[in-house]
């Protein structure tokens, strides 16, 4: 659906985007992450058309945008909708009007107008707001506004620049729930800009994460977890666990397929050892779960409990002595 080919952007002396090479599938919601300042959003507004790129190409559905014509320009970007961080509602208008606005903008009918917003208002399901004005919104109901703005044209792809990051964490477990909603129900490939590894973990289905303007490590969110590149660990850090004096420190990686197995009773009756349990952390995503389990076993119990490991394909790490 988008090829992006070696590309590279700069402001002036500032290289923003150096060789950025992804490939994001049709039907997907595919994570761009990073910390800020890495030329994500960058990249976003590069797709979109709203910045030009020094070199390299972006394909979009097969057709390079650097070749296109200004009316294609034009209509290329009625195919894409964007929601920002800040939804850029008009707070002049009142939610109808602030989802009606790009359909007026394109001239389009009244009657086919007001089909289109009331069917948006119900899938973002909100249709009992249709004559409030932002003002007496919620953050949450704001960005379910501004999403529905982004659908008024039936775009094919759907950008979202930190869309939940000034969201609490409930009311935005709620906008990915429906980002993810959309994603099945309309087929609308979806990329998403987030400094937020829970939202990637909730959502996304493919990740690239970005570091210095490049692209650092991409895959599938469960095998980017499973593998522990350098990349991830500098993004969400070493969990800090309590300090032992003896034995051994072992991190295991947990995903869909054995987070809701009892590995470690299994593993401490079958292999008879006692160990201890220092920590972990298991999180919700879009196909099961995925996290780690930090235990402390004994020096002479390592290779028992790697060979078991091991023999089940199970990833762990060891982190101490």
């Amino acid at each position: 659906m988008i090829q992006i080919e070696h590309l590279s952007k700069s402001f002036g002396n500032l290289r923003v985007l150096e060789d950025v090479s992804i490939h994001i599938p049709k039907r997907k919601i595919y994570g761009l992450i990073g910390h800020s300042g890495v030329g994500k959003s960058t990249l976003l507004r590069c797709i979109n058309g709203l910045e030009t790129f020094d070199s390299g190409n972006l394909i979009v559905d097969g057709i390079n945008i650097k070749e296109f014509t200004e009316t294609e320009a034009r209509q290329f970007k009625r195919n894409i909708g964007m929601i920002f961080q800040s939804f850029s509602l008009l707070n002049r208008l009142n939610v109808y009007e602030n989802i009606a606005l790009p359909m007026r903008c394109w001239k389009y009918k009244e009657n086919t107008i007001d089909k289109r917003v009331k069917e948006l208002l119900e899938l973002v399901e909100m249709p009992d707001k249709i004559n409030v004005r932002p003002h007496q919104l919620s953050g949450g109901q704001k960005q379910r506004v501004a999403i529905a703005r982004a659908l008024a044209m039936n775009p094919k792809i759907l950008l979202c620049d930190e869309a939940t990051s000034a969201l609490d964490p409930k009311i935005a477990s709620s906008v990915i729930q429906l980002l993810t909603h959309i994603n099945t129900e309309l087929g609308i490939t979806i990329v998403v800009v987030t400094h937020q590894m829970e939202v990637v973990q909730a959502c996304c289905e493919e990740i690239s994460i970005l570091e210095n303007g490049r692209v650092a490590t991409s895959g599938d969110v469960e095998d980017v977890y499973v593998r522990q590149p350098e990349a991830l660990v500098n993004l969400i850090g070493e969990k800090k666990l309590p300090n032992t004096t003896s034995g051994i420190t072992i991190k295991i990686v947990l995903v869909s397929s054995n987070s809701s197995q009892p590995l470690i009773s299994q593993m401490a009756r079958e292999l008879e050892i006692d160990f201890i349990l220092l920590g972990g952390e298991i999180g919700n995503y879009r196909h099961g779960a995925i996290g780690s389990i930090f235990i402390n076993i004994k020096e002479e119990d390592l290779l028992r409990v790697e060979d078991y490991l091991q023999n089940r394909k199970i990833q762990w790490k060891r982190l101490s002595k």
